[in-house]
């Protein structure tokens, strides 16, 4: 088989284009393929897919293709243009590349699969691109999987919020639950960064939404409620929040209870500070036993931690009746306590109380968002920090999008 024919049948040219030349640079380490087309045939316009008549060519452009024996394979060609009678002159569409790229599909689909389990500069090292080169592929694929993104429903949502750097600067995501997956990323956490996201999907798509998760910010709330109908039945604050929240307090009482037992030369509650934010099942025998004689202690973080765990199990209740019976034994207890923080807690919650309870009818966290900025973190982590916003969000959307990212190919007839 000559050099010619082992090459068309490697990098899979077909008819009308074929392998013209072959040449070998051996002290540069590459091998060129040169490919032409045949003469006299129509082309399909990448309009309409109408054959139409050869107008000109482009200049020649190269494409890197994937190595072969250790070359690099660097494919050159002509890029024919059609004349449609409809749509004018056009680029044609090649088999072996996507339009503006200066690689072909399969070696775009190599680096996509590297970039989904190492770094951009990695990534680069391992072939032999620079940053900037990576990183157009990336993009190239997020906006080539946004564009395939379907008008589909999405029935629950989470609103969640994410740093970019240490300091204020945050992003607003809204995720699919169900799928696990980024469908919105604007910057900073205001009113206008959520609007953008419900300005984007269709009357229908809103009509379809069951339920949102989210924190208790007012900015996404009057979002939710300006663009999704019936909202006030659909918001639901998400439980691991409210936790947080009460989590926060305890910690704010255990630290003033134990200034004044260390003045009085009790040390029972130094380093303890995470213990009150676990869950006694996942600690260590000997750490339990511990943290038992704390916990029935008379301690004030003794009671307030007894306090945060009451209102947690809220949210085991399936009916809303036993459910509000609970909640305001928890309530008259929480606002007579005489613990600041756990009363500033309670009166939060009660005023929110409205979308809590909604949890019970349609049982949604924003577990799945938190999965989701685990990913992020590492995709932080592993990227060393970002150039720039829009990095991050083209990130964001790359690892967690759910995208279809990979190129296509377009076989000519």
């Amino acid at each position: 088989m000559q050099d010619k024919e082992l090459y068309a049948q490697i990098l899979g040219i077909r008819s009308p284009w074929r392998v013209d030349q072959v040449e070998l640079k051996l002290e540069d380490g590459e091998v060129h393929i040169h490919l032409v087309h045949q003469e006299g045939i129509q082309w399909p316009c990448p309009e309409c897919g109408q054959p139409c008549p050869l107008y000109d060519h482009q200049p020649e452009r190269r494409w890197r293709h994937l190595d072969t024996c250790q070359y690099q394979t660097i494919l050159h060609a002509e890029p024919p243009r059609s004349n449609c009678a409809e749509h004018g002159v056009r680029a044609v569409k090649l088999p072996w590349a996507e339009p503006s790229s200066r690689f072909t599909a399969l070696f775009e689909r190599l680096a996509i699969d590297w970039l989904k389990a190492a770094s951009q500069k990695a990534v680069g090292d391992q072939l032999g691109l620079s940053w900037d080169e990576v990183h157009a592929i990336q993009e190239r694929a997020v906006q080539r999987g946004l564009t395939r993104r379907r008008a589909e429903p999405v029935e629950r949502l989470g609103v969640d919020e994410k740093s970019f750097t240490k300091g204020h600067h945050y992003f607003t995501m809204v995720n699919d639950l169900d799928r696990s997956r980024v469908l919105f990323v604007a910057e900073h956490r205001t009113e206008e960064s959520l609007d953008g996201f419900w300005r984007s999907v269709s009357e229908e798509q809103r009509a379809a939404v069951r339920g949102v998760a989210m924190d208790m910010w007012d900015p996404y709330i009057n979002s939710t409620r300006k663009h999704l109908p019936d909202a006030d039945r659909k918001i639901v604050f998400d439980k691991f929040h409210i936790a947080k929240h009460l989590g926060e307090a305890v910690d704010l009482v255990r630290r003033r209870e134990n200034k004044q037992l260390k003045a009085a030369g009790d040390d029972r509650l130094t380093g303890t500070r995470y213990d009150w934010l676990r869950h006694p099942a996942r600690m260590e025998p000997d750490d339990r036993k511990q943290f038992a004689a704390l916990r029935d202690s008379g301690l004030k973080t003794a009671r307030a931690w007894a306090l945060k765990e009451a209102m947690m199990a809220f949210f085991l209740y399936h009916y809303e009746r036993p459910a509000r019976k609970h909640y305001r034994w928890w309530h008259n207890w929480a606002v007579r306590c005489r613990l600041k923080p756990m009363i500033e807690k309670a009166r939060m919650i009660q005023r929110r109380f409205a979308n809590i309870i909604t949890y019970l009818r349609l049982r949604i966290t924003n577990a799945a968002s938190e999965s989701i900025n685990s990913k992020i973190q590492w995709v932080k982590y592993t990227a060393r920090g970002f150039r720039n916003k829009k990095n991050f969000v083209t990130a964001i959307y790359f690892h967690c999008g759910g995208l279809d990212l990979m190129p296509s190919t377009h076989q000519e007839p």
